[in-house]
């Protein structure tokens, strides 16, 4: 797990969302009881892991907690979710449309976004799913790798009521040594479901 420099070197920020919406998300976030915690990096480009992901609340809580930050997210869904009717809504709310239907070609889809947007932040579940799996889907670490973008560690914890983002890194060559350390920051985050938190982990690491 690396911690340099690679995109965003002048120091400048991901998108940022408007003032009234940061408003929002901060009374929103008050309202509901909980604490948003941690900074925006100073990285042009980044990849936010969303973990752990238990139920439909945590897209909710996770956009209040964006927008406290003052930051603008973007995540991903299958096509047929922005056809109409509601197409727009996905695409104003910050979905992408992706095939699905080429998982290997997804992560190229997803890279070459990632390289031709000059400021994004991309919310990316590893679990895939809100039920309990013995791994965790590897797009969002060779997403990473192949645009050459820094992951942060979101999160969102029931227990303590407290949501925001963790430490961010470029991907090392050791995908162990990097999980080890995802790992670690995760180990005391609690989900609404706890029995259905995924197992931290990837395929490649077997």
């Amino acid at each position: 797990m690396t911690e340099d420099n690679r995109d965003g070197e002048d120091g400048d920020y991901p998108q940022r969302c408007s003032k009234p919406l940061e408003i929002i998300g901060a009374v929103c976030m008050s309202l509901v009881g909980w604490k948003v915690e941690g900074e925006i990096p100073r990285r042009n480009k980044v990849i936010i892991i969303a973990a752990p992901h238990t139920t439909n609340w945590d897209f909710v809580f996770l956009l209040g907690a964006a927008f406290h930050l003052g930051l603008s997210v973007k995540w991903l869904g299958k096509a047929s979710l922005f056809t109409f009717p509601f197409g727009w809504i996905m695409r104003a709310l910050g979905g992408i449309s992706v095939d699905r239907s080429k998982p290997n070609g997804m992560v190229e889809q997803v890279a070459d976004t990632l390289s031709t947007t000059p400021k994004i932040s991309l919310v990316i579940p590893p679990s895939g799913t809100r039920n309990k799996t013995e791994y965790w889907k590897s797009g969002f670490y060779h997403i990473a790798k192949t645009a050459k973008v820094s992951i942060v560690c979101g999160y969102l914890d029931y227990e303590k009521k407290k949501a925001g983002l963790g430490p961010n890194f470029f991907v090392s060559e050791s995908t162990s040594g990097d999980m080890d350390k995802i790992r670690a920051f995760y180990k005391n985050k609690v989900g609404k479901f706890p029995a259905l938190t995924s197992r931290i982990r990837l395929k490649e690491e077997q």
